[in-house]
């Protein structure tokens, strides 16, 4: 994946497409605070994939979260800025679970946890994130979890 990303700021570079560069480099940036983090503490300098997914989906959080405050601020240009680079880093994503297949994982980790509460949904959400695909959408699975539990 790292390979990939590495190949993509290449081809950003040729094409001069500043925008791209300069998110593709904080990605890559990202990773190699990562590898340096897991090197110091003794691991395999080499991250994998997941790891680097993880990463991603954290770098796409932060974003989210940097829009709502650039909003309730009236900074649109930053907003657009934001979203283009979740855009590109959403690239390199796998693709999210639907709202069906995420229903349904959902209720799987219900049962599998044998929660009955909405006290219990710690619970089922650290089931989800121990046993789930990176592919599904954590923060639309604990919406769908806490209604869920709410109606039982």
């Amino acid at each position: 994946m790292k390979e990939n990303i590495i190949k993509e700021l290449s081809n950003a570079l040729k094409n001069g497409n500043k925008e791209r560069i300069h998110t593709l480099r904080l990605v890559l940036a990202a990773i190699k605070d990562k590898e340096i983090a897991s090197r110091s503490s003794g691991e395999d300098s080499t991250i994998s994939d997941d790891t680097i997914v993880s990463l991603l989906k954290k770098m796409v959080k932060q974003r989210n979260d940097s829009i709502d405050m650039f909003n309730k601020a009236g900074r649109d240009e930053l907003v657009k800025k934001e979203n283009s680079e979740i855009e590109i880093i959403s690239e390199f994503l796998p693709k999210q679970l639907g709202e069906e297949e995420t229903i349904k994982t959902c209720e799987e980790a219900i049962n599998a946890t044998d929660a009955k509460s909405i006290k219990e949904i710690g619970k089922v959400i650290k089931y989800l994130k121990d046993n789930s695909p990176p592919a599904l959408d954590i923060s639309l699975a604990s919406k769908i979890i806490k209604e869920k539990l709410q109606n039982l």
